[in-house]
């Protein structure tokens, strides 16, 4: 299913997908994605897609480094504030590369899969614009401060097997996010953002469907390779070297995306 041999349509859902993702300004890659219909571009061809250069596209003044060299400050501060924004921010803009990646890289699945994932792309793009705007209300804007990529780095590691890429990205570290928000709301509703705040319930919600569609997914090919999804997810992350996850869990929001009971038992195991 990994993409090498053709040159992308404009006028594929997946080809259109693939010129958005090397768009280099996030807000013209979130307003692309926004306007565009779906249901106008469903030519699906099954063949592979040629890999070009340039992916994601990203705004240059985005300084990446590693997550251990991610500088924080006190939410209680001005900067600080601004700074979780920003961080926020900068994971749905990944958000929306991933979705878009996903798209046009892996062909021959059935069409819901890729208007599935074109949603998922739209909804990503609109949490970027929220955040974005909030970053601006206070004073700063993205690419104002470094910003670390382990999101992508999974992205990178799974392109060549998309049951890899389901397992680890949107049922591992998206779904993580499931976790953090609670938490992350709370402690912008201690230092009176309740602005910040409601955008985060928007995504909070949005993302229990995200990552149900991978999960969708997932299941979808683990049936169709007679694979039993649980030990498959545990060999999987093994050989990918997924991170190891850590409480406290957000067990509501994992059941409503669609994790089992046996699943959510092994969490933190």
């Amino acid at each position: 299913m990994n993409a090498q041999l053709n040159a992308p349509n404009p006028n594929t859902l997946r080809g259109a997908a693939l010129h958005i993702i090397r768009l280099c300004n996030p807000h013209e890659k979130a307003a692309a994605l926004r306007q565009l219909e779906p249901e106008r571009l469903l030519n699906l061809p099954h063949e592979p897609i040629a890999t070009l250069p340039g992916i994601p596209g990203r705004p240059e003044r985005l300084e990446l480094v590693h997550a251990t060299q991610m500088k924080h400050r006190a939410v209680g501060t001005l900067e600080g504030r601004a700074m979780l924004i920003h961080a926020l921010a900068h994971i749905e803009a990944n958000a929306v590369n991933l979705a878009l990646d996903i798209l046009w890289r892996f062909s021959g699945m059935p069409e819901r899969f890729y208007l599935d994932w074109w949603q998922v792309a739209q909804e990503e793009a609109l949490h970027f614009q929220l955040l974005d705007a909030h970053l601006n209300s206070l004073g700063f804007a993205y690419g104002d401060f470094a910003a670390h990529d382990g999101l992508w780095d999974m992205a990178e590691k799974t392109k060549d097997s998309l049951l890899a890429r389901l397992a680890l990205v949107p049922r591992t570290l998206e779904a993580r996010g499931l976790d953090a928000s609670p938490a992350v709301r709370n402690k912008l509703i201690s230092v009176g953002d309740r602005a910040g705040a409601d955008i985060l319930s928007l995504i909070l919600r949005d993302e229990i469907g995200h990552v149900a569609v991978g999960n969708r997914w997932y299941r979808h090919l683990c049936v169709q390779q007679g694979l039993d999804h649980i030990q498959t997810y545990a060999d999987l992350a093994k050989r990918y070297g997924a991170p190891q996850l850590k409480g406290p869990f957000n067990l509501d929001a994992r059941r409503a995306a669609g994790f089992d009971e046996v699943e959510l038992a092994q969490l933190g195991s």
